[in-house]
């Protein structure tokens, strides 16, 4: 029997996402979320989905299971979630599992593509931990607990910064002393990376072109918002930078700053650098002006004339258009600009804001096309536009899944790390 199933894991701090694919046609046998782990509450939802192929007949029609109380930690998570997969014929010993697909976050520069996990690459992630000390510690913890559960499966690992590892040093470097920056591992690395990946290509499978053909700027726009510019198929800039704390403003984010400004708060403001940091993180973007990170809450807000609400989305637009203009010039040709993640695909608004007067670019949108919900790529802009304005839902778990079996279905079995 040839083994076509990926299950892909997103390990958090106290949470873990996870699908199982079946590769053969890219469908999803089922899908779910275990959140507050370590906690009394804790809260397991899966959902086995329909047609999944099960061999005990393919699960309940698609209707979710929900568990709650108490889960210690992310082996009992992933213990858990074995048994919900094993009630739909889908268990993790099953001969059809062919490996299991880890995001994590920080690569740095050495991971370039996806990664058959072994001792060597644990240690390279776990050494990138003072640059990523939100995500990577747990996503090393889903990593080793998978791979207790199926030593004898492969493991491999899907990094965001791996798209971004193309950008030119002109791009990548920060203008600071070389050798202090290279000391430190200091660098844009840029992040959301499979979801940048995964919109890109399929911008231009909706043109009709192949993605060596097309210049795309990619909006991914979420609570965590990034911007990259792609020339032919490679990333060549991206909005976030050593953290996902750089660019755009964001939800609970700051985005750009004058790093001056996290001197004056330590030294006039009387700040720790642990309160800049939640400061900044935690209590800003869309959050610090007007109290709300919600686009939905923002927008409607704004519709009752509240001024708060109305600069905050007035910011968060005119960054949005910088970088569009900025990356314009950076590719010297666009031919799409593509929307993505929930607010990108969702918030009408914001994608007519930030092309708005905009046309000597050869961008506009069509305020009927606009305005239709639907979850399939499709363009938004006047027929026959000279840049094409698409929107484009993401799939990082299928891009997760589909360049692990790129990588195991080969039989291609050594780590892939290049400096």
């Amino acid at each position: 029997m040839t083994a076509t199933r990926v299950l892909v894991l997103n390990s958090g701090s106290s949470s873990v996402k996870y699908q199982l694919l079946d590769m053969r046609d890219s469908s999803r046998l089922a899908l779910g979320l275990v959140e507050r782990i370590g906690e009394e509450t804790s809260r397991l939802k899966h959902t086995p989905l329909v047609g999944n192929g099960g061999e005990n007949g393919g699960g309940n029609g698609g209707e979710s299971r929900e568990r709650t109380g108490p889960i210690a930690d992310h082996e009992a998570a992933l213990k858990a979630v074995a048994e919900e997969l094993a009630k739909d014929g889908l268990g993790l010993d099953s001969p059809e599992l062919a490996a299991i697909g880890h995001r994590v976050v920080h690569g740095g520069r050495h991971f370039t593509e996806p990664t058959i996990i072994d001792e060597r690459v644990l240690a390279e992630i776990e050494r990138l931990i003072p640059v990523a000390p939100l995500h990577n510690p747990a996503n090393l913890t889903g990593i080793r607990t998978a791979q207790a559960l199926r030593p004898d499966l492969p493991q491999v690992a899907v990094f965001d910064t791996a798209f971004h590892t193309t950008m030119p040093e002109s791009a990548a470097r920060y203008a600071i002393d070389v050798t202090t920056a290279d000391e430190h591992r200091i660098r844009r690395y840029g992040f959301h990376g499979t979801s940048h990946a995964y919109v890109s290509r399929a911008t231009a499978r909706l043109l009709g072109r192949d993605p060596s053909e097309v210049n795309v700027i990619v909006l991914h726009l979420g609570n965590g918002a990034s911007a990259s510019a792609v020339r032919a198929g490679r990333c060549v800039d991206t909005s976030m930078g050593l953290t996902p704390l750089e660019g755009l403003v964001m939800g609970t984010r700051s985005g750009d700053l004058d790093p001056a400004v996290i001197f004056h708060l330590a030294r006039v403001g009387g700040m720790s650098m642990d309160e800049i940091d939640t400061l900044l993180n935690k209590k800003s973007g869309l959050i610090g002006l007007c109290g709300d990170n919600d686009m939905r809450e923002i927008r409607r807000r704004v519709e009752e004339g509240d001024e708060r609400a109305r600069l905050a989305f007035d910011i968060y637009i005119h960054r949005l258009r910088k970088y569009i203009g900025a990356y314009y010039a950076v590719l010297g040709r666009v031919d799409a600009v593509a929307f993505t993640a929930g607010v990108g695909e969702n918030a009408a608004p914001v994608r007519e804001a930030a092309v708005a007067d905009l046309e000597g670019l050869g961008l506009a949108v069509d305020a009927e096309r606009n305005s239709v919900r639907s979850d399939e790529p499709r363009l938004v802009s006047p027929e026959g536009a000279r840049v094409a304005v698409a929107v484009v839902p993401t799939d990082e778990e299928l891009e997760i899944a589909t360049q692990t079996y790129a990588l195991v279905g080969t039989g291609n079995g050594s780590a892939q790390a290049h400096a």
